[in-house]
């Protein structure tokens, strides 16, 4: 299976980084050819330009200014996110990459004003994010990465499968045995991935 690998972390050496690298590694010993997306590394722009928006909902065309994302999108049987939750939400650069890669045509279509997913190839979704943020503190403010994760994403891929979600909460807080657990729960979950 081909993976693509979403990685919005800008520290090189971090914790977040090490996570990526386990996805990846992981993800390869299992037998998946994988894509390793750093957005950071890549220096992918995230910021939707009035060109972009103007147009937005003219495919193929809205694909221009990001096309190599949207060829590795489209050739993806499996996606993997690895982030950072800062402030209860997706670093910008991960979310710039869903408003100016999951285009109209590219993820969804708008047909008799229903919108249709594009993404049904995309058979396997998985998450690992870590939080500043205790869980409760996280079920407090509602968890809006988790549920875009296992509602949002879901959807557009498919409704009926299941999601793998893994999260350290309370980095805050965390120690080595902490940060090791995760790594290693990281590591078994991709395996089976």
């Amino acid at each position: 299976m081909r993976v693509l690998v979403l990685h919005s972390h800008p520290v090189e050496e971090s914790y977040g980084k090490a996570l990526y690298k386990q996805t990846l590694e992981s993800l390869r010993k299992a037998g998946h050819e994988v894509d390793g997306c750093d957005l950071y590394a890549e220096k992918f722009d995230p910021v939707l330009s009035r060109d972009d928006r103007l147009a937005y909902h003219d495919y193929p065309g809205n694909t221009a200014l990001v096309k190599p994302y949207v060829d590795r999108l489209k050739q993806a049987e499996g996606l993997v996110l690895v982030t950072p939750v800062w402030n209860f939400g997706f670093p910008a650069i991960l979310k710039g990459y869903f408003d100016r890669v999951w285009l109209p045509g590219v993820s969804f279509e708008l047909v008799d004003g229903k919108v249709e997913s594009r993404l049904r190839h995309i058979t396997k979704l998985a998450a690992v994010l870590t939080y500043g943020a205790t869980p409760f503190r996280a079920f407090v403010a509602g968890n809006p990465p988790k549920r875009i994760v296992k509602r949002v994403l879901r959807a557009q891929i498919n409704p009926l499968r299941p999601v793998t979600f893994l999260a350290h909460y309370d980095m805050n807080n965390c120690t080595p045995e902490t940060r090791a657990r995760f790594l290693e729960k990281v590591h078994t979950s991709m395996e089976r991935f």
